[in-house]
């Protein structure tokens, strides 16, 4: 059972109680390195800490926020180290003793489906080099050869005599061995504790409310923030007055941030919610002031005919193909912006005195965190610290650390004191980077035959890079954009087989900001193709599947022929319609199918989605399962109802009345087929999400006759056309 919350609850309590008494403490070099010396509990290697008991500690450097990381790469480590699972708990290290030990966690950023991808390699030799080391402990106390040693379950056995002893009883000796330079890891086929669909370490600390989240941590002394920012994402605070609210009950100061926030501190989050409701504020909106929902469709308008374009993919001659088929389809769809949505609003406490700064909260990025506190405090990074807590939903949004520099900045305001600034839900969802807008025009050609003769993508719309990160742009362009049209690569290349084929963007930002939402382009990019294939292979009189079978490369098609097995496709009961999708994104190869009905009334019902997917190597399958539901809960949240529009330049949805998510008894049936190939580490958390909305929207084509080519669903009449 993991022990994340003890963990945090430490560390808080070391940190605020020297902050009592003037200073407070940070924890660099070997974490826990004064407990171990006095209770004999032993850091093996970074990964891995082994008790007197035999409990093993894995430290997990990666976030967890409900997607069962933290699980997963304890497996990975668990397996190599041949430990007894049953006993296993899990730590984050921090960000600053990372930097401290030349980074040897490696990195700390969790998304893009990466933090078992990414690091399964080295956490795998952590774990393998903490055995081998226990392994010649053991050896070395029995004056025999280690390679006559074996170790399962936490035990070290000797061939010859039949020896045993735990990893307990030698952990002192193996922390003080040479690791080993080279170490032989296990293969897929003989794993044990990974590879299987082990429970995962968080469940129970999270049903019996004992798990810690960044909102949930107290230190003595604390007081708690809320903040106001600039309802235009550019605007500027004007001024504010302060004295209309000074002397309401609890609040100790009303501050000004970064010149387009205010917030209030008090000694309690109600206290200063309420007086910053009350806070007279004047706020200078600027140029984005003037934007609204219908200036920002205008603009992608124009953009999907414009001259000029980045080229993300381009094969022969699409135009001129498609300019001499016999048949030429046109169709354009759009997406909206979205809210990340998180249960947990952005939230982050800070301790900030002259010469250090320390800060806890829930983050996707522990060392980006780390910079921000940093930054903010104005310190330099070796006199800060940041302490990782289990995130309440992340998808994304807690990859950027925008509240974390406003709680530093708080902080600094009141030095010696803990502050813990809390976002109000109306703060969340109008100050998010939101999954960025998009326009396409795709126009395809069939030859006589009905085969495609050439296909054009016009993308036109926001790019999240010029937006966060314009030094990842490449020449202008945003290849992120392109994330399931790439021409082949590892990571979201384009499935389908076409001699004539151009995808091309017109990037076109506005004022809003975008952001790094659960499955990014992958999840429009999907839309927009797998929809409009089914248009193709209407006008070319073809079964959908069919048509696509003829095209699809070969592990693109061997997912969806798992999916379509699976689903029983073209056998469904009267009333119910089917519909697909693949796609290849985050490493992964994935593919749906969607059963719906629609009633005369135009009532949408989705009673079963079929998920088939190859990631390459299952580390824990029913997880997999888990995640792949979980993604058509967010995916099919977005499709039916996910839109953010802009008014006056302000977001309009302040709450879940106005962005609805899917209700329990909306969710369909979840099928899944996991085809896992055992040759390459694909991604799970996000891939799946992508081909949900283009199975059912494919699928309400089927009941209706109506093509749905803009999203939200919940903006249509689905009675029969």
């Amino acid at each position: 059972m993991t022990t994340n919350a003890a963990v945090l609850n430490r560390r808080s309590f070391l940190a605020s109680s020297a902050a009592v008494a003037g200073g407070f403490s940070l924890g660099f070099g070997v974490p826990f390195s004064r407990a171990e010396a006095q209770t004999g509990v032993q850091e093996i290697n970074a990964w891995v800490v082994v008790h007197p008991d035999d409990k093993v500690v894995i430290r997990i450097a990666r976030s967890e926020m409900g997607q069962g990381t933290l699980t997963g790469l304890a497996q990975l480590v668990a397996e190599e180290l041949e430990c007894d699972w049953a006993k296993v708990t899990t730590e984050y290290p921090t960000p600053g003793q990372n930097l401290a030990r030349n980074r040897v966690w490696g990195n700390f950023s969790t998304g893009g489906s990466q933090g078992i991808r990414q690091s399964n390699l080295y956490v795998r030799q952590g774990g393998a080099t903490a055995r081998e080391m226990l392994i010649q402990a053991a050896a070395k106390e029995w004056n025999v050869p280690a390679a006559e040693c074996s170790a399962a379950n936490s035990v070290i056995t000797h061939k010859g005599t039949g020896k045993t002893t735990t990893y307990g009883k030698v952990a002192a000796a193996a922390a003080k061995i040479e690791p080993p330079k080279d170490v032989k890891l296990k293969d897929a086929k003989d794993w044990k504790i990974a590879g299987k669909g082990l429970k995962r370490l968080d469940t129970r600390d999270k049903l019996t409310g004992a798990q810690i989240y960044g909102i949930d941590l107290k230190l003595p002394g604390m007081l708690t923030a809320t903040i106001r920012d600039t309802p235009v994402n550019g605007g500027t605070l004007k001024s504010f007055d302060a004295a209309k609210v000074e002397k309401m009950p609890g609040v100790k100061k009303v501050v000004a941030i970064d010149n387009r926030a205010v917030a209030v501190i008090a000694n309690s989050y109600w206290q200063a919610r309420t007086a910053l409701a009350a806070l007279p504020v004047e706020w200078d909106p600027g140029p984005g002031g003037k934007v609204s929902s219908s200036d920002i469709a205008a603009m992608l308008a124009e953009g999907l005919n414009a001259t000029q374009a980045f080229v993300g993919n381009q094969a022969g001659d699409a135009k001129g193909a498609i300019e001499k088929a016999a048949k030429k389809i046109e169709a354009v769809y759009s997406y909206p912006y979205q809210n990340h949505a998180t249960m947990e609003p952005m939230n982050c406490t800070a301790l900030w005195t002259a010469d250090k700064c320390e800060a806890w909260g829930p983050t996707q990025n522990g060392e980006a965190a780390l910079a921000a506190t940093a930054e903010a405090a104005g310190h330099p990074v070796n006199k800060c610290e940041f302490h990782k807590t289990l995130l309440g939903g992340g998808f994304g949004r807690r990859g950027r650390s925008d509240y974390v520099r406003q709680a530093v900045l708080i902080a600094k305001e009141m030095p010696g004191t803990p502050i813990k600034l809390i976002w109000s839900r109306e703060e969340d969802m109008t100050h998010c980077t939101f999954h960025p807008i998009m326009a396409c025009k795709l126009t395809g050609g069939l030859d006589a035959s009905g085969n495609i003769a050439g296909l054009h993508v016009r993308l036109s719309g926001q790019s999240i890079l010029a937006g966060l990160l314009p030094q990842n742009l490449q020449n202008g362009m945003d290849p992120v954009v392109f994330q399931g049209f790439n021409n082949g690569g590892t990571e979201s290349a384009y499935g389908y087989n076409i001699d004539n084929l151009l995808v091309d963007h017109a990037m076109r930002n506005s004022h809003v900001l975008p952001g790094f939402w659960r499955g990014v382009n992958t999840n429009q990019n999907a839309i927009f193709m797998e929809c409009f294939m089914d248009e193709l292979a209407e006008a070319a009189g073809q079964d959908p599947l069919e048509f696509r079978r003829k095209i699809l490369k070969p592990r693109h098609r061997r997912v969806l022929e798992a999916a379509v097995e699976k689903a029983g496709w073209g056998k469904a009961p009267p009333g119910v319609f089917q519909g697909l999708a693949q796609i290849m994104g985050y490493g992964s190869y994935v593919a749906g199918v969607a059963d719906v009905s629609v009633s005369e009334q135009g009532q949408l019902k989705i009673h079963r989605i079929v998920a088939a997917t190859d990631c390459g190597h299952a580390v824990n399958p029913a997880q997999i399962e888990r995640q792949i539901a979980g993604s058509f809960v967010y995916g099919l949240s977005a499709a039916l109802y996910g839109e953010c529009t802009v008014k006056d330049g302000a977001i309009e949805q302040t709450n879940f009345d106005t962005y609805n998510v899917m209700r329990m008894d909306e969710m369909p049936k979840v099928e899944c087929v996991i085809v896992p190939s055992g040759d390459f580490w694909g991604g799970v958390g996000e891939p799946t999400i992508a081909v949900a909305a283009p199975a059912v929207l494919n699928a309400i084509y089927r009941a209706t006759g109506k093509r749905i080519r803009t999203l939200p669903v919940m903006n249509h009449d689905l009675r029969k056309a």
